[in-house]
């Protein structure tokens, strides 16, 4: 059985005042495609959300950008919970509450398909970690995003630079990078 998980797809990576420039518009219709395929299967389905620690982040706790993003409305999840950090597979160890490798292998899961934001942050340290607890990882590529980032020598790294990176960082070494439309091929 494959899993879907679905990483931090919020509302408040929506706010381009904050995180400036993005690419891949059609992520989003993406994910909702991944999530409604999972649930008419009924395949197991795993939410993560990010759980910012910073003051002035629009995805902490409490605040209208933590909640999950209109694509995720009806969602049946198997698994909600948060994180603090990058990784899916660390998520709120604090409250020792999730323990996501436990979990999919309680419930016979050996590989999953990971789409969510961003694609090079939180989607590609939990497809390298998945990879490495032994889990065949597919990264659904289109259905992620991300944005523009400033380098150390203030030059920017363009969203679209930085998901081809992710892309050849991951495929055949962490995950089989691939596309929404191959997934559900």
């Amino acid at each position: 059985m494959t899993a879907l998980l679905l990483i931090d797809v919020q509302r408040g990576f929506s706010d381009a005042r904050f995180w400036g420039p993005r690419n891949n518009p059609a992520a989003e219709a993406n994910i909702k495609a991944l999530l409604d395929a999972w649930q008419r299967r009924r395949d197991h389905v795993v939410l993560v959300h990010h759980d910012s620690v910073k003051p002035d982040s629009p995805l902490r706790p409490g605040q209208p950008g933590h909640d999950f993003a209109p694509e995720l409305d009806g969602a049946r999840p198997d698994l909600v919970f948060g994180k603090e950090v990058n990784s899916a597979f660390l998520g709120e160890v604090d409250l020792g509450d999730v323990d996501l490798d436990a979990w999919l292998k309680r419930h016979g899961i050996g590989d999953f398909v990971l789409a969510g934001i961003q694609t090079n942050l939180c989607c590609e340290t939990t497809a390298r970690m998945g990879a490495n607890l032994g889990y065949d990882v597919t990264f659904a590529l289109d259905a992620t995003f991300t944005f523009d980032l400033t380098a150390r020598d203030g030059t920017t790294i363009t969203a679209d630079e930085l998901t081809r990176v992710t892309a050849a960082n991951l495929h055949d070494e962490f995950a089989t990078v691939t596309s929404t439309a191959e997934i559900l091929g």
